[in-house]
């Protein structure tokens, strides 16, 4: 399924989530872990997480938890310091322009307001 992570992806970032038994036996942390993501770059509500990757209950409180708890940061920083790359920059904004507003120069002179025409 598109955005799921490759098996060496997985076995990276595996040793980093935390696995703390809370008495009910953990679902699959891939799963889950590929559900979040499907879920931030589709841009998609909680409640569209298809059904392969489990409740979208369980993948939304599993995200929060674990941004409470840290995990998301040190991820991000672990991945970071493995890649030898100056800068890291993650973005998720779009900007878009208008299309009269693709060409200055011709725009100029078409939105120009040159007064009351004379008579």
């Amino acid at each position: 399924m598109r955005y799921e992570l490759a098996d060496f992806e997985w076995v990276a970032i595996k040793p980093m989530l935390p696995n703390k038994p809370r008495g009910i036996p953990r679902v699959n942390d891939q799963r889950v872990l590929n559900g979040i993501i499907w879920i931030l770059r589709s841009g998609a509500p909680w409640r569209d997480l298809p059904a392969a990757f489990g409740p979208y209950t369980t993948c939304y409180n599993r995200f929060v938890r674990w941004r409470r708890a840290g995990v998301w940061g040190r991820i991000i920083d672990a991945l970071a310091a493995a890649h030898d790359a100056a800068v890291q920059m993650i973005d998720t904004s779009i900007v878009r322009v208008h299309q009269r507003g693709a060409c200055i120069t011709s725009n100029q002179r078409a939105n120009r307001w040159e007064g009351p025409a004379a008579a």
